[in-house]
């Protein structure tokens, strides 16, 4: 152990490995602790948007003068970006449209040349060194070997010039690791602006009862309370989207980080028939037509994700999509089972995109109260769907309901985000709007 976090004690156990606990009570919102990221990466799709080192999003932004790609606030921003930066900007600027390394190996080469760069434990590494993350490399099957493999070329052929490169099987391990400690950066609202590398913060345990939420505030991890807790208990997040039944959520937690979670919700599966409720009549279906339209809605979420990742699709086609996807499944499911409301989030999405107003509207007041019911309590899930439909709302000049849903996200977010977060001042700043 490299020291220590106020309130907080690390733990081995026989059973869940490392994890933390509180030493002393927190009440629901308060902050238990708070961590820079050991390294991190915007998105590209993020550049002209957001600045490159602080992650802010503003109009103005300048330029990086020499890849035109990378954008700043403003100098002091961008000297601090540059022992990172320039890993990647001689690069852009010779590969051109050819330079595509992955997210994850943009996030590597910064572990790797932070690594060199400092001797001495990071502000991040109180609980935990970065070589110390777990890996799960003997537990990944082939196909993400090969994925990996493809990662580790990309690595040499866009950033050798800058990089000492550590042997083979430490690169395995290494992006072994971001794989199963890396956390996703996201707004408000949601949306992904980059990866990070918490060491601290990676070193809590999950659960789908969780006590803890993580939130962003600039490149800075946050950890509040979502429980109110005891000495003892230990601190949990949940490393996964909690609105779907017991068995998806096990399956993706066995595919991403290879265990099977046990908390009280998986042993009881107490809001399982929720998650899967099916449309009343007096003729119930079949036990096997609801398995086949399970499956089918498993299906119809697969390939809607493969052509949005691939470019496959127009946006008009995906929105048919999700169209007739909620058409089959309404057939058999209630409006609140999750495989509608899945299909329903992503029409809402694709219909913000289309600047179809009155569609997402349509869409999100379905997914509002199946949300609410369904997520832990200060769920971020559901404050930021308050958020799109509030300010979706004040965009049409339906002030009111824009107020009253605002108000509701705001909610959340206090307890979720901190009360001087500075998402919480804009939203405010958007309430006082005319």
């Amino acid at each position: 152990m490299t020291g220590s976090i106020a309130g907080l004690k690390r733990f081995t156990s026989p059973v869940k490995g490392r994890g933390l606990q509180v030493t002393r009570p927190f009440k629901v919102g308060e902050l238990l602790f708070s961590s820079p990221a050991y390294s991190c990466v915007l998105s590209v799709k993020e550049r002209g948007s957001c600045c490159e080192f602080c992650f802010s999003r503003k109009e103005g932004l300048a330029r990086c003068g020499k890849c035109r790609k990378a954008c700043y606030c403003d100098l002091k921003c961008q000297k601090g970006d540059w022992p990172m930066h320039k890993l990647e900007c001689s690069a852009m600027t010779a590969f051109g449209e050819n330079w595509c390394p992955s997210e994850t190996t943009r996030l590597v080469a910064r572990i790797l040349a932070k690594k060199k760069m400092q001797k001495e434990p990071s502000a991040s590494e109180k609980m935990l060194l970065i070589g110390e993350l777990q890996s799960h490399l003997e537990d990944e099957d082939n196909e993400k070997r090969e994925g990996t493999e493809a990662d580790i070329a990309a690595l040499y052929r866009f950033y050798s010039k800058h990089l000492e490169m550590p042997d083979h099987k430490d690169l395995l391990t290494l992006y072994s690791q971001v794989a199963c400690n890396g956390f996703t950066v996201e707004d408000d609202e949601l949306f992904q602006m980059g990866a990070a590398i918490y060491p601290d913060v990676a070193l809590i345990n999950h659960s789908c009862l969780p006590s803890v939420i993580v939130t962003y505030n600039g490149t800075s991890s946050e950890v509040r309370a979502v429980q109110n807790m005891k000495p003892g208990d230990e601190v949990l997040i949940s490393y996964i989207d909690l609105l779907y039944p017991t068995e998806d959520r096990n399956k993706r937690l066995r595919e991403s980080y290879y265990f099977t979670c046990d908390c009280n919700e998986c042993k009881t599966k107490s809001k399982d028939n929720a998650k899967v409720k099916v449309r009343k009549r007096s003729d119930p279906f079949e036990p096997q037509v609801i398995s086949n339209m399970v499956r089918y809605g498993r299906n119809s979420i697969r390939e809607f994700r493969f052509k949005c990742l691939n470019s496959l699709a127009r946006p008009s086609e995906l929105l048919e999509m999700c169209e007739q996807s909620l058409e089959e499944m309404g057939a058999v499911f209630d409006d609140s089972n999750v495989y509608m409301l899945h299909m329903m989030y992503q029409a809402m999405g694709v219909c913000i995109y289309m600047q179809d107003a009155d569609g997402a509207i349509r869409y999100g007041k379905k997914l509002l109260k199946p949300y609410s019911k369904l997520y832990p309590p200060y769920s971020l899930n559901v404050s930021s769907m308050y958020l799109k439909l509030g300010r979706i709302y004040m965009n049409v000049e339906r002030r009111s309901e824009g107020v009253s849903a605002l108000k509701k996200a705001l909610a959340i977010m206090e307890v979720a985000h901190g009360k001087d977060h500075p998402y919480i001042k804009e939203v405010r700043r958007e309430m006082g709007q005319k």
